[in-house]
């Protein structure tokens, strides 16, 4: 394989997504647009959870009439952003957006503030930057679209858009009873809360999972799997189309070390994974995915994970070149094909875990 084969193929990557994605967008979806579900406005906070009180119900209506206000301000705001042009969005800098989420915050739409506040953390940043803006604000427009639709769409679409624009669910079951294999575990902070991912693989069910835990800023959560350790656990799904997130229900014994490994897949197939996970969730930023005998390799002042069987390659993200772990994953390879778990997404790959090609202890890298 050489670096021009390897560097023409990363080339590729958004194509070959949004290929997969255009694919998979062309089959029938039940329950299509014309077909109402029972996705209601007084079903917004109730649709996986126990009968409630009528004065409950009340409340989710007056909370779905609010967001559904808020949606239609977003919508006449982007709008009026796209005839001025994007110059006016880069020239107002975040103000302009963080105004736009204290009204979504009003309306009790956490889901529609917090994707407001990213745009304003585009505005000017990189030559790219009115480029992403577009995308995100095509996003922001869809998702607020999708709201204001929400009674057409297929009720797993309907539970990801009431998530996806804030309002909370509870787990939906069946329980899943496996050995969990704790993939990577890492935390990311703002000034009020501190969250810690925790991905997971069931080795008898094949299903990767995501547990989140929350801790008031600054301190670490509570549940702690460190990776390469496996856990004889209950987890059960909560609602949404694609939804890998879990809650763990009910533990059975303590985490113990395991040789299980997660199956890998190809950077074909990773892209692929991707495509096909944005026809339930268009606005998933990433996807859970293991590359199985992929290399990292050098790409001028990039890195890439090539196969080492193929003239395939995905490129490492921006954030995980500036991290340490890199050189660990580095070494762990030195040269040879390794297997690596991360988050795939449309800009690169996220390398969070790796195992060497022969035996031996996974190696967390975030």
């Amino acid at each position: 394989m050489t670096d021009q084969g390897v560097r023409r193929t990363v080339d590729q990557v958004p194509a070959t997504a949004c290929d997969a994605a255009s694919d998979r967008s062309r089959e029938p979806v039940p329950g299509g647009a014309d077909e109402p579900t029972n996705g209601g406005a007084g079903a917004e906070l109730t649709a996986s959870a126990p009968p409630v009180s009528p004065a409950a119900l009340r409340r989710a209506e007056r909370r779905a009439e609010r967001i559904t206000a808020g949606a239609t301000e977003l919508e006449q705001r982007l709008a009026d952003l796209l005839r001025g042009g994007l110059i006016t969005a880069e020239q107002s800098g975040p103000a302009l957006w963080e105004e736009t989420a204290a009204r979504m915050v009003d309306a009790q739409a956490p889901g529609l503030a917090h994707r407001a506040r990213e745009l304003g953390a585009l505005a000017g940043a990189g030559a790219d930057a009115p480029v992403r803006l577009l995308e995100e604000c095509a996003l922001l427009h869809l998702l607020a679209r999708a709201w204001l639709r929400r009674d057409h769409l297929p009720e797993p679409l309907a539970a990801t858009v009431r998530t996806r624009v804030g309002l909370t669910a509870s787990p939906d079951g069946p329980a899943i009873r496996d050995e969990w294999l704790a993939l990577a575990q890492y935390d990311t902070s703002d000034s009020r809360l501190t969250t810690r991912r925790i991905w997971l693989y069931g080795a008898a069910s094949g299903r990767t999972a995501l547990l989140l835990s929350y801790g008031a800023a600054g301190r670490a959560p509570d549940l702690t799997l460190p990776a390469g350790l496996a856990l004889d656990a209950e987890l059960t799904p909560y609602p949404g189309a694609g939804q890998p997130r879990m809650a763990l229900t009910e533990r059975f014994a303590p985490p113990a070390a395991t040789a299980v490994r997660p199956p890998g897949t190809t950077t074909s197939g990773a892209l692929a994974r991707y495509g096909a996970a944005l026809r339930d969730d268009p606005w998933r930023e990433s996807v859970p995915v293991t590359l199985d005998r992929v290399v990292p390799v050098p790409d001028g002042d990039d890195w890439q994970l090539a196969d080492a069987d193929e003239e395939h390659a995905l490129p490492v993200g921006a954030a995980a070149r500036n991290r340490p772990a890199l050189w660990r994953l580095v070494a762990l390879s030195g040269g040879a094909p390794v297997r690596v778990f991360g988050e795939c997404g449309p800009r690169g790959f996220t390398p969070l875990a790796a195992w060497p090609q022969g035996p031996g202890e996974a190696v967390a890298l975030c």
